[in-house]
């Protein structure tokens, strides 16, 4: 079998993990591979009627080689349909399912009254306790034991044998200390994960069941049972980690040791992870090629004058060291393969073709883990290394002008960029304007801090003292990348939003990419390829954003959070609790390509103080802020938002109870000076937005004129037997289900339709369309619709 074979058998293996995104995508595989046999068959069957006559013999000999390079034997392709076919069904055969004893099966049922169910849950950590987003500790479980705790104080119930990983946060002083092989009790509240409720969310419950989970658990109070063995890799790192910040301090101590063993292991204030990713830097905190490479080339440079069996022994140690440091990351691994083809090259005096390399290394890591596949890093880490071996080389030729350093700095970012640039659009549906420039800067600090960290880190297992003095000499560097980074992302519109694409959008452009790459007319018209690829981008969100009209209720607690995209305007209503703007409204507003909210009205709907306007206005200029802010405690906040509006040249004015505000085709009006009661008219449809009052109040105010009837109502769910008889609106919706059957019952039997964002996610309504939930009925058994 010759190179070209196994190069298609490889890739006949990659595509069908690919094709498990479709029905049946195995087979179709296989089908592609049986037409391929047939194509390719007729193609040797006419290339050699065309063969010499006189001397068949030797024309057979001389051609033959020819022949199974230009096109492969019929049979290399139906091998290839059949591994494809393959590695779909292993693929299924990897996916995690909860076992029969899974503790996700003892999950408590919900009830009307939310009352919280106390489990008593032991098992053995798997993980150092990582610090989330929250300031709650977060530890990985393999549960072995289940209690149910009958009351606060009360035994626990009967004792059940479990199985399964679990996703364990707890108040982050209950978790200091802890460390993998311990044997613990956590007490606390069993959940089950859910998909996301908005546009654009995250799902937490595709997260876990990547990572082998099914259910999680909110850590109230932790026991430990056995302290397991105190030592492990997890110390070595933890040594490493300390010794270095106890010289740089926060945040420079963890930047260096994320760099040196990637940010997945090291506690990197998340602060500090947003910046790099918002600047297109983030690759700096991911233990990968760039770091495998220094420490080849510092070692091989150090054994030069060495023997080559030295060398590869040298060099193998470090790598394998390296690995285990760092964890079995994909990334890391694929780095890793490659240094040893590397050295195997050494080893033989021959040169290693990265390409083929790189292919190997994608097989060998989705045979030991197919479901890598659609792991993010892994996808991403293979694309900018494709990138860098393949258009890498062409970039430089065109920048040979230039000084070897500025043109390396230059074309090593963008190889990478323009190969991962389309999954990036794919998932975040955002884009780093400033990443280029970012990364030409940036790469001298990221090449002394990741050396100087390497060595800190190898001398801090000896000394820590005198690791951290070395650690030490690495402050300036790193707090010019910091500031570097922290320049950038202030920079105006550094990050912009150009909407969610879709996946045919994203394979054209992939499309687009290989034919610069492999043919020769697009090689010379790459620039005809950038600006196809560039309307497939802009062309769609352009004719979405200046013709569409849509209403957005989000999911978002209990305050109602509404977004009107009025043909490229857009209206914010209220903004939720801490953590909304960040997780629930900045994402929705990146997947529908908005870089700016036009107007926003705060109502303080739940007396929240603002919370969550500071997190949208760190991100997003809003043009107008009308803020209604009825208690005094929240002067500072609103002072605060204030000069952030007018910072980003926006216009902030208080807002008054019966002060009528027009923004595009939304007419407002604050109705109430208690607990505010906000009636809009979108497009000719009048919508009321009642909060927790009486519904007397809600009868005077309709009865004196002041508030309208409306078609949409808005309101706690346990307000909806109340008012749905005095408003008859035609559709009502409420945050949570906190209502009984028989109200339930009741109010099915009214022309209202009813919905609730806690089970239907975020309702959507269009003028020509009807109202929309973002959970179709048929995926939400629980939805009362």
């Amino acid at each position: 079998m010759n190179k070209v074979s196994g190069v298609i058998i490889c890739l006949g293996y990659i595509l069908g993990l690919l094709f498990t995104a479709i029905p049946w995508g195995g087979f179709w595989v296989f089908a592609l591979g049986i037409v391929g046999a047939i194509f390719f068959g007729r193609q040797r069957q006419n290339i050699r009627k065309h063969l010499p006559k006189k001397d068949n013999s030797q024309a057979k000999t001389k051609t033959a080689p020819q022949l199974s390079q230009t096109t492969p034997h019929p049979r290399v392709w139906l091998i290839a349909g059949v591994v494809g076919l393959f590695a779909s069904f292993y693929f299924q055969s990897r996916v995690p399912i909860p076992e029969a004893n899974d503790i996700s099966k003892f999950l408590p049922l919900e009830n009307a009254n939310n009352q919280e169910q106390l489990f008593i849950v032991r098992g053995k950590v798997l993980t150092k306790p990582r610090m989330t987003r929250s300031q709650r500790g977060q530890l990985w479980l393999q549960a072995t034991e289940l209690n149910e705790v009958k009351n606060e104080n009360g035994p626990a119930g009967t004792s059940k044998g479990v199985t399964g990983k679990l996703y364990v946060t707890m108040p982050l002083l209950q978790t200091t200390g802890l460390h993998p092989s311990q044997q613990i009790a956590v007490t606390g509240v069993l959940y089950k994960p859910k998909p996301p409720l908005n546009p654009g969310g995250f799902d937490f419950q595709k997260f876990l069941q990547q990572e082998g989970a099914f259910a999680g658990l909110s850590g109230r109070q932790v026991n430990i049972l056995d302290e397991g063995k105190s030592w492990g890799w997890w110390k070595i790192r933890e040594r490493i980690v300390r010794s270095q910040v106890r010289s740089l301090g926060v945040p420079e101590g963890p930047l260096v040791s994320a760099m040196v063993l990637g940010s997945k292991v090291v506690d990197l204030p998340y602060e500090t992870q947003d910046r790099f990713v918002q600047v297109g830097l983030a690759h700096a905190l991911a233990a990968s090629g760039f770091q495998t490479s220094l420490i080849l080339g510092v070692i091989l440079g150090l054994t030069s004058k060495a023997k080559k069996g030295t060398q590869i022994i040298l060099g193998s140690i470090a790598l394998l060291l390296f690995l285990t440091l760092t964890g079995l990351q994909a990334s890391v691994l694929r780095a890793v393969i490659m240094g040893f083809a590397a050295l195997i090259g050494i080893g033989l005096r021959r040169t290693v073709k990265q390409l083929g390399s790189l292919l190997v290394a994608a097989v060998l890591l989705l045979l030991f883990n197919p479901l890598w596949i659609w792991d993010l890093g892994f996808q991403l880490s293979f694309l900018a290394t494709l990138g860098l071996i393949v258009t890498g080389s062409p970039i430089t030729k065109r920048f040979d002008w230039l000084p070897l350093m500025i043109t390396s700095s230059i074309a090593v970012p963008l190889a990478a960029a323009i190969w991962t640039l389309p999954l990036l659009l794919y998932v975040f549906n955002v884009v780093a304007i400033y990443t280029l420039p970012a990364n030409i800067i940036s790469t001298p600090f990221i090449s002394i801090i990741s050396i100087g960290g390497m060595i800190s880190a190898l001398v801090s297992l000896i000394s820590p003292e005198l690791g951290s003095s070395l650690a030490n000499l690495l402050y300036h560097p790193t707090h010019w990348l910091l500031n570097l980074v922290e320049f950038f992302g202030s920079l105006p519109g550094s990050t912009v939003a150009v909407g969610s694409i879709s996946l045919g959008q994203m394979l054209a452009m992939y499309i687009l990419i290989i034919l610069a790459w492999v043919v020769r007319w697009w090689q010379q018209r790459w620039w005809f390829s950038a600006i196809i690829a560039l309307g497939l981008v802009v062309v769609p969100v352009w004719h979405s954003a200046n013709t569409l009209f849509r209403v957005t209720v989000l999911a978002a607690g209990e305050e109602p959070v509404l977004v009107i995209q009025d043909k490229g305007k857009v209206t914010l209503i209220n903004s939720g609790d801490e953590g909304t703007g960040r997780f629930t409204i900045l994402p929705f507003l990146q997947q529908q390509a908005v870089n700016k909210v036009d107007w926003a009205i705060a109502s303080d709907f739940q007396h929240n103080g603002n919370n969550a306007w500071l997190e949208v206005l760190q991100r997003l200029p809003i043009g107008t802020f009308y803020d209604y802010s009825p208690t005094s405690d929240n002067d500072t906040t609103n002072q605060v938002i204030k000069k952030e509006v007018q910072n980003s040249k926006g216009i902030y004015q208080p807002l008054s109870v019966g002060q009528t505000i027009t923004t595009g085709s939304v007419v407002a009006q604050l109705t109430n000076n208690q607990l505010p009661i906000l009636q809009l008219q979108i497009f000719g449809q009048n919508w009321l937005l009642v909060g927790q009052t009486k519904t007397t109040q809600v009868l005077e105010l309709l009865n004196s004129g002041r508030v309208v009837r409306p078609q949409v109502l808005w309101c706690p769910g346990e307000s909806l037997k109340e008012l749905i008889p005095v408003l008859q609106p035609q559709v009502a919706i409420a945050t949570t289900t906190n209502v009984d059957q028989k109200t339930l019952s009741e109010l099915s039997k009214t022309q209202t339709k009813l919905f609730f964002t806690s089970k239907d996610g975020a309702i959507q309504w269009t003028p020509n369309g009807q109202f929309e939930t973002f959970i179709p009925a048929g995926e939400n058994k629980t939805s009362i619709l």
